[in-house]
C-alpha cells in the first residue's frame, strides 16, 4: 500500500512538464477561507515553515505540495549532493537543477513564481506550482494547497475576485478522484463555513470529505468542541479532526514546529482527553495518508483504462499531423495521387471510409439519375400543356386550302415536337446536379486526406481550383450533348419505330374503316349521279350551300368539320371566342364577310363554317395561355384529335424513355468518367512544379506546434502506463 502514493506522486510529475489536466489523479484538496489555518495546517504536517505569511490573501496559485518520505539511507539522499548529510530538502518542478536545503528560500522562491505570473496586484492565477519535499518527518502525501475563499476585493484586487477563487475551487475538488480537506475554525459557526459548502456542492454524498477543525484554543470561555469533534452538529463522513495551531506570536517569536506539536498534544490531553488520541495534527497526518491510499487504490484500475484509452487518441491525432516533410517534390506529388484515388474512390464506392448519415459520391450521382431525374421525366405528361383545340387547330392548319380525308401527319409532328422539347429542362438539371454532386466530393474523399489537406491549406486550395476548373470546363460540353440529344430526337420522327408502328397500325386501320364507311354512304346517296370531291368544293365556292341532306357525300363531311352557326339568323359564329377565331369579322346572310372597317366585302364567297378562322392571326400553341372553349367538338373533330392524342402519348413514351436512358450515359462519360480519367494528370500538371512546393507544402502555422504538443502528450502517457504497468496486485491489499 505504502507504494501507491509514490506512484501517483511520479504520474504527478509526468504530467506537470506537459500542464495535462485530463488526466484526474488521486491528491489532496485543501479547502478554506482567509486566515482560516490552511497554511498552519500543511506546515505542521511537513513540520517546517515554508509558506508565504501575511495578512490578506497570501495564496495567489494553486501549490501542488508532494510530500515524500525519505528514509536516512535512501539512495536518493547521495543522489542529491553525492553525501549523506543532507536531510530534508525540496525541489521545485520549474527549477529542476536546483536543490533547496533552506525552507526560507522555498519561500522566497514560492514569493517570486507567484508575482512572476499573478504579479504583486494581489490577484491570482490558475497555473499551479510544483513543490516536492522529501524528509523523514513526512508521510506520503499529495496537497494541493488552495487561494482562500473571500468575498469582498480588497486593495487593487479585481471586482471579481471571488468568482475567480470560486471557479478554482471547483477546478481542483471537482475532480472525483480528489479528496476534499475542509478547513473550518472552530470560533467560528460551523454551521456558515463555505469550506463544508463548497465541498458538498461537488461532493453531495459526502463521501470524499473531511474536515479540519482549526484554533481549538482560541474559542470562547466556558465553550467547547466536543459536539463539533463528534459530528453533532454536522456529521462529516470521512470525519472530523481537530488541531491546534500556531499563533501569529508564536511566528514571530520563530517557535519551532516541534515544540508546537508537544502543545498541542497537551492542549488536547488536558482539554479533551477522551479524543486526545482522535485528533492533533500526527493524528491527521496517518489519516490523509491511509484515506488516499485506499483512495488511490480504488481509482489506480480507472485510471490505467483512461491513460490507455488516451493514448490511443494521441496517437491518431499524432498521425493526423504527419510528419515533418522531408523531401516536398515527393510529399507533393504522393499527395496528389492520394486525393486522386480517394475522389475516384468516392465515386466508385470502394473507399474505405464510407458515410453512413448520408449520400455521396457515386451513390448520390445514382440517386440523381434514377430518383431525382427518372422521377421528373415520369412526372411529365405526355399531353401536359396542350388543348383539344390546339390540335383542332393544328389539324385545320396542316390541311391548306382544302380540307383532308384523313389526318395530317404534319400536325402529329409539330404537336410531338413540342411535347418532346419539355425534356430538355429536367435533362440540363440533371447535368447540373450531377456536377454540383462532384464538386461536392472534394469534401468527402477520405478522412486521411482531408487531414492532409488540412495540414496544407494553400496545397488544399489549389487542389479545389484545379478540380473546380476541370468541372467548369466539361460542364458545356455535357450540356451540349445533352441537348443534341434531345435534337437528334426531335431531327427525325420515325414512324417506323417498332414500338411506335403497333399503334400506328392500329390508327390506320380506325381511319380505313371510317373512309370504308363514307365510301358505303357515297354509293346508297340518292343523288341522280356521283360527284367528285374537288368538283363538290368548287360548287361550294360558287355559292353552292349543300343542305343537311348531303351530309353523307365528301362535302358534307367537310362541312361536318367546321363549325355551325347555331341558327340562320345568327351573324357570329361560336367558335369566336377561341384562340384561331378573328374577333372583328362576321358572316353575313348572303354568305358574304364583312370586314372590320370597309363593312361587307364584295366577290367573296364564304364557306358555312369557315369565317371563324383567321389568316391575319398566328395559331397560338403556348401551353401557358389560357383556352376559351365555347362549344363541343364534332364526331369527326372528336376522331381526330384522339388519333393525334393516342399517337402523341404513343410517341413521346418512346422518346422518353430514350432520354431517360441516354441521358445518363451521356452525363457518364463526358462528365463523371472524363474527369476520373484526367484528375490525377489535371493536378499533377498544374501543381507539381518544383518552384511551388515550397509555398504549398507550408503547414499552417498551428500545426507544428500541436504536433509538438501531442507528441509530448503521448511521451508522458506511454511513461504513465509503464510507471501503472510496474504495480504489482500484492502492493494493492
Amino acid at each position: 500500500m505504502e507504494a501507491l502514493i509514490p506512484v501517483i506522486n511520479k504520474l504527478q510529475d509526468v504530467f506537470n512538464t506537459v500542464g495535462a489536466d485530463a488526466i484526474q489523479l488521486p491528491q489532496i484538496v485543501v479547502v478554506g477561507t482567509q486566515s482560516s489555518g490552511k497554511s498552519s495546517v500543511i506546515e505542521s504536517l511537513v513540520g517546517r515553515s515554508f509558506l508565504p505569511r501575511g495578512t490578506g490573501i497570501v495564496t495567489r496559485r494553486p501549490l501542488v505540495l508532494q510530500l515524500i518520505y525519505c528514509p536516512k539511507d535512501d539512495q536518493r539522499r547521495t543522489a542529491e549532493d553525492g553525501t549523506l548529510n543532507l536531510e530534508e530538502w525540496g525541489r521545485f518542478l520549474h527549477n529542476k537543477n536546483k536543490v533547496f536545503r533552506d525552507f526560507d528560500e522555498i519561500r522566497q522562491e514560492i514569493e517570486a513564481e507567484t508575482e512572476r505570473l499573478a504579479g504583486s496586484n494581489k490577484g491570482i492565477c490558475p497555473e499551479p506550482i510544483s513543490l516536492k519535499i522529501f524528509s523523514t518527518s513526512v508521510v506520503n502525501l499529495t496537497l494541493v494547497d488552495l487561494p482562500g475563499i473571500t468575498k469582498v476585493p480588497i486593495g487593487d484586487q479585481p471586482e471579481d475576485i471571488e468568482q475567480q477563487i470560486h471557479s478554482l475551487v471547483i477546478q481542483y475538488t471537482g475532480n472525483p478522484n480528489s479528496i476534499i480537506l475542509a478547513v473550518v475554525t472552530a470560533n467560528t459557526d460551523m454551521a456558515t463555513s463555505e469550506s463544508l459548502k463548497m465541498a458538498k456542492d461537488v461532493d453531495a454524498d459526502g463521501r470524499r470529505t473531511l474536515a479540519v477543525v482549526t484554533k481549538l484554543d482560541l474559542m470562547d470561555a466556558g465553550t467547547d468542541a466536543i459536539d463539533i469533534l463528534c459530528g453533532r452538529v454536522i456529521p462529516v463522513k470521512l470525519g472530523i479532526i481537530g488541531v491546534v495551531n500556531r499563533s501569529q506570536k508564536d511566528i514571530n517569536d520563530k517557535k519551532s514546529i516541534k515544540d508546537a506539536l508537544k502543545d498541542e498534544a497537551a492542549y488536547l490531553q488536558r482539554k479533551y482527553p477522551t479524543l486526545a488520541t482522535r485528533n492533533g495534527t500526527p493524528y491527521l497526518a496517518k489519516t490523509l495518508n491511509r484515506l488516499l491510499m485506499h483512495h488511490i487504490r480504488d481509482c489506480l484500475p480507472d485510471l490505467k483504462t483512461r491513460v490507455n484509452v488516451m493514448m490511443s487518441q494521441f496517437q491518431s491525432l499524432l498521425n493526423s499531423y504527419g510528419d515533418d516533410v522531408s523531401d516536398k517534390s515527393q510529399t507533393l506529388l504522393q499527395i496528389i495521387t492520394k486525393f486522386a484515388s480517394a475522389y475516384c474512390s468516392t465515386i466508385e464506392g470502394t473507399s474505405r471510409n464510407i458515410e453512413t448519415t448520408e449520400l455521396c459520391g457515386g451513390a448520390r450521382i445514382c440517386y440523381i439519375f434514377h430518383e431525382t431525374f427518372g422521377r421528373t421525366l415520369d412526372s411529365i405528361h405526355p399531353l401536359a400543356g396542350l388543348t383539344k383545340m390546339d390540335i383542332l387547330t393544328a389539324i385545320r392548319n396542316a390541311t391548306g386550302p382544302r380540307p383532308a380525308l384523313f389526318v395530317p401527319e404534319v400536325s402529329f409532328e409539330l404537336l410531338v415536337k413540342r411535347q418532346i422539347r419539355r425534356l430538355e429542362e429536367p435533362s440540363l438539371r440533371c447535368v447540373e446536379l450531377v456536377h454540383e454532386e462532384m464538386q461536392r466530393i472534394i469534401q468527402h474523399c477520405g478522412t486521411e486526406v482531408q487531414q492532409e489537406l488540412l495540414r496544407f491549406p494553400r496545397l488544399h486550395e489549389k487542389i479545389v481550383d484545379v478540380v473546380t476548373h476541370l468541372l467548369r470546363r466539361r460542364l458545356p460540353t455535357t450540356n451540349c450533348m445533352v441537348e443534341n440529344l434531345v435534337a437528334i430526337e426531335l431531327a427525325y420522327i420515325n414512324t417506323k419505330h417498332p414500338d411506335f408502328h403497333k399503334d400506328a397500325a392500329l390508327v390506320s386501320s380506325l381511319l380505313k374503316s371510317v373512309e370504308d364507311e363514307h365510301q358505303q354512304q357515297q354509293r346508297t346517296t340518292k343523288r341522280p349521279h356521283t360527284m367528285h370531291f374537288a368538283d363538290a368544293i368548287d360548287n361550294g365556292l360558287k355559292g353552292a350551300h349543300r343542305t343537311t341532306s348531303e351530309s353523307g357525300s365528301s362535302a358534307g363531311w367537310l362541312a361536318s368539320i367546321m363549325p355551325k352557326p347555331e341558327n340562320k339568323d345568327s351573324k357570329e359564329t361560336s367558335i369566336e371566342n377561341t384562340p384561331t377565331a378573328s374577333p372583328t369579322r362576321s358572316e353575313t346572310s348572303n354568305g358574304t364577310v364583312n370586314g372590320p372597317m370597309n363593312g361587307p366585302s364584295k366577290g367573296v364567297p364564304a364557306v358555312p363554317g369557315s369565317g371563324a378562322l383567321s389568316p391575319q392571326k398566328p395559331v397560338n400553341l403556348l401551353p401557358e395561355v389560357p383556352i376559351q372553349h365555347s362549344r363541343k367538338l364534332s364526331d369527326r373533330e372528336k376522331r381526330d384529335c384522339d388519333v393525334i392524342e393516342r399517337l402523341i402519348n404513343s410517341y413521346f413514351y418512346i422518346v422518353r424513355k430514350s432520354i431517360q436512358d441516354s441521358v445518363p450515359k451521356a452525363v457518364m462519360h463526358f462528365l463523371v468518367n472524363y474527369v476520373k480519367d484526367n484528375l490525377q494528370s489535371e493536378l499533377v500538371t498544374h501543381l507539381y512544379k518544383s518552384d511551388q512546393a515550397e509555398e504549398m507544402l507550408s503547414e499552417s502555422e498551428h500545426v507544428a506546434q500541436r504536433r509538438k504538443e501531442a507528441a509530448d502528450m503521448l511521451k508522458s502517457l506511454q511513461r504513465a502506463n509503464h510507471i501503472i504497468s510496474e504495480i504489482r496486485e500484492t502492493h494493492m491489499w
